[in-house]
């Protein structure tokens, strides 16, 4: 949600800048709206669980390269010993 709600208020802010405070204040209303919908909570849950996936994979896959390094390189830097 924290995401989404600072999306809406930068585009509001940009949006309201140019369109008078009155507008800013509707845009930024309409901003946090949208930010708290259901749709987009759910959204934004999906999103977290496969960025939350893709980095556990992303750490599988460097694990497994630093365990096949070549022998008397060390795995955290890469110099030899």
């Amino acid at each position: 949600m924290k995401l989404s709600f600072l999306i809406g208020g930068a585009v509001g802010y940009v949006l309201g800048a140019r369109a008078g405070r009155e507008r800013y204040e509707t845009i930024v209303a309409l901003g946090r709206k949208v930010a708290g919908s259901q749709t987009v909570q759910s959204t934004a849950g999906v999103l977290r669980a496969q960025v939350d996936i893709a980095k556990g994979q992303a750490r599988q896959s460097v694990a497994s390269k630093l365990r096949g390094s070549p022998v008397g390189v060390h795995a955290t830097n890469g110099h030899h010993h």
